[in-house]
């Protein structure tokens, strides 16, 4: 028997509610982290939407950055959604000088690249490896990956504002990233895309 999966989410700031919802929806134990106990007893770590500027603040005050690099070092497998996706990027654009991020994804991310909350949209995105329709995918001061290394995997890219080669979602080995919240849509295919990642990993 396969045993029971515990994902966690990274309860600093942000769609943490809305993530344990869709974990839960796809069958398994989603709980909150927001401290090193709770982190070392997970097998996956959802970034959720929010803020990256306070997210990092809040991981730096609670002594969570330091155990979050380390987490990521030793292969945890992590999904950053939006603000989750700068978080896990090496590289930061439009970001605060003193910003720190987890890291591990080989990739430069621009800081609300989509513009500021008044220019939030909704787009069908095309993710043929989800299978199905198109996912209805919601950015609210969504960046965008301005950069990827040779290892990282592209899975998705919008035509706007930059035109098709704008990309909106990557995946390097356990770390998987989207510029908009799948967690707001009730649609889980990318929450099942995660959890069968970290099968792989665990």
């Amino acid at each position: 028997m396969t045993p029971a999966l515990r994902i966690g989410v990274l309860a600093l700031q942000g769609d943490v509610r809305e993530h344990l919802v869709a974990l839960r929806a796809c069958g398994v134990e989603g709980v909150a982290v927001g401290d090193r106990a709770a982190l070392t007893s997970v097998d996956g770590l959802v970034l959720p939407g929010g803020e990256s500027t306070t997210m990092s603040k809040l991981a730096v005050r609670d002594g969570l950055l330091e155990p979050l690099r380390e987490a990521q070092r030793a292969g945890l497998p992590m999904f950053g959604s939006c603000a989750g996706m700068i978080m896990l990027a090496d590289r930061t654009l439009d970001a605060r000088e003193d910003q720190e991020t987890i890291g591990g994804l080989d990739v430069t991310v621009r800081r609300n690249a989509f513009g500021r909350q008044v220019d939030s949209f909704e787009a069908d995105v095309d993710m043929a490896m989800l299978g199905g329709p198109a996912f209805p995918a919601i950015f609210i001061r969504a960046p965008w990956v301005e950069g990827a290394g040779a290892g990282v995997e592209v899975l998705a890219r919008i035509d706007r504002p930059r035109g098709p080669d704008t990309i909106v979602a990557v995946r390097q080995g356990p770390l998987v990233a989207t510029s908009f919240h799948p967690e707001l849509t009730g649609d889980t295919r990318i929450h099942e895309m995660f959890i069968d990642m970290v099968r792989q990993y665990t």
